[in-house]
């Protein structure tokens, strides 16, 4: 297939790939300049038009598995939320002497924070996930070979 693919095609098939990296220059743009991108070009060249469903698949399937990250560590932060509050007069009593030992009870934080770094690796994990296969599919592309992201659900067929 390598062969039959103009550098033209290479080349617009790889800027859909990297132009999901301009949502780090305003909101929502790894979905519209792709979107602009393929939707203009998906009827003259079967190869960009694959390549614009896997970028916009991939972009939307990272959005929602980050929203849904959030959605199930809401409930988590909320729960454990009152504690952090929970200083009485005897609470601040405790700060002020010098014993210097680590008690769970006296940690505040523990108890949320948990959850929330759980949450926080995760995301972050998806981040570079995101990244990676994303330079690495715009790499592939200009060399003409079809790419196939992971854990993509393909809402665009």
């Amino acid at each position: 297939m390598e062969s039959a693919l103009t550098k033209h095609e290479k080349n617009l098939s790889a800027l859909i790939h990297a132009s999901t990296f301009s949502k780090f220059f305003f909101p929502f743009g790894n979905f519209i300049i792709p979107l602009v991108l393929w939707t203009a070009n998906k009827n003259e060249y079967s190869f960009v038009d694959h390549n614009g469903k896997q970028a916009l698949n991939f972009q939307i399937s990272m959005l929602l598995y980050s929203i849904i990250l959030g959605i199930i560590s809401v409930p988590f932060f909320i729960g454990f939320l009152p504690n952090i509050f929970d200083f009485g007069f005897d609470g601040l009593n405790n700060f002020n002497n010098l014993n210097i030992h680590f008690n769970s009870d006296d940690f505040r934080f523990g108890k949320w924070l948990f959850p929330i770094g759980i949450a926080g690796l995760v995301q972050g994990a998806l981040f570079v996930v995101n990244i990676v296969y994303t330079i690495l599919a715009t790499i592939r592309t200009n060399e003409g070979q079809e790419f196939e992201y992971p854990i993509t659900i393909n809402f665009i067929k």
